[in-house]
């Protein structure tokens, strides 16, 4: 339960990161472009390569996890995905990388369009 706690703190700081950057991002370079998504993306995604190669402890697993599925999981969870893809690249499971990259992206924006077009039958929109 402990845990489960951290990881729920580690979520909200992650969230209220998020927002502020994004807000912040949005002021200065305003909304042309997704800035702000993309930032936290980027951001996220070093934060977790770094956590998961040079932030592995066995000794503070609880740490371990409230950065990472916590803190990191309310930034974005977007490094989860690239993580994930990189690692299968590292381990020379190109197939599998390039299966999982590719169902991903198409699987995701099949399911955004197919959640658009179900909102505006809901709404009749």
């Amino acid at each position: 339960m402990a845990r489960f706690l951290w990881v729920c703190l580690g979520g909200a700081v992650g969230t209220g990161a998020r927002y502020l950057l994004s807000m912040w991002l949005l002021r200065v370079a305003g909304v042309g472009f997704p800035w702000a998504t993309l930032t936290v993306n980027v951001v996220g995604s070093f934060f977790l390569g770094f956590l998961m190669q040079a932030g592995m402890n066995p000794e503070r697993p609880v740490l371990h996890l409230a950065l990472t599925t916590g803190v990191l999981g309310g930034f974005t969870t977007y490094p989860t995905f690239n993580y994930e893809t990189l690692r299968l690249f590292q381990e020379d499971a190109w197939l599998t990388g390039v299966v999982y990259l590719g169902t991903t992206v198409a699987g995701c924006l099949a399911a955004g369009a197919l959640g658009l077009l179900s909102g505006r039958l809901l709404t009749g929109g």
